[in-house]
């Protein structure tokens, strides 16, 4: 790990624990921006890379369990959360909420880097998975508008001559149809092709009947 490929943010109001923790990350090679308070964290220019959220508890401005609940519905970094007044109800609460970890001061070092590190494992493949998602549907956009009418038929399961016939088209056209969705989006299998669908939430509206081949 270099410090060009991730970053830890770290929120707290103490100027003393900015300092050591920014200390501590940099001995482990690791970059670090520090904020000391919630609305300064918020406002920030922020580098697009794989990141950890190491949150005070008690800040000047919002309590940092607040903030968790501010920022859940977008794209924000795990959260490791360090308190000196740590109680069972916050600790289930943050966890609950999607925390890596709460810590109450005094931490050790080795707990803490743990966690920050489990933070940004799991920040890179969140974003490693946004990043498929976001390929699957330029993929799905790029089928032409019948193409799209076929691809639900096809991984609902049902034979050539059903999806044909639900389209109102012939069988050989359903094939051509067929094999440009499966190379459009770069389907191996048919049991590929169904899970590209159920990541997009492709609806299956139909099942397989009797008959056809």
């Amino acid at each position: 790990m270099t410090t060009d490929d991730h970053v830890v943010f770290v929120v707290d109001d103490d100027e003393r624990i900015r300092e050591a923790l920014g200390e501590l990350l940099e001995t482990h090679g690791m970059r670090a921006i520090a904020f000391g308070s919630a609305g300064d964290y918020v406002d920030a220019e922020k580098p697009d890379l794989p990141a950890c959220l190491i949150l005070d508890v008690e800040l000047p401005d919002i309590n940092g369990l607040e903030l968790q609940r501010q920022i859940a519905e977008g794209d924000h970094p795990p959260i490791v959360f360090i308190t000196g007044h740590g109680d069972i109800p916050s600790s289930v609460r943050a966890i609950k909420h999607g925390a890596v970890d709460f810590l109450t001061k005094p931490f050790s070092d080795a707990d803490l880097m743990a966690a920050v590190l489990t933070a940004i494992s799991e920040d890179r493949r969140k974003r490693s998975e946004r990043a498929e998602l976001g390929m699957l549907r330029q993929r799905y956009l790029d089928l032409t508008p019948r193409e799209r009418d076929v691809l639900p038929l096809v991984v609902s399961g049902l034979l050539n001559k059903q999806a044909a016939s639900e389209l109102g088209i012939s069988e050989v056209t359903l094939q051509i149809h067929r094999r440009n969705v499966m190379q459009k989006m770069a389907a191996a299998s048919l049991a590929d092709l169904v899970r590209i669908a159920e990541r997009l939430g492709i609806p299956i509206t139909h099942s397989r009947r009797a008959g056809g081949n």
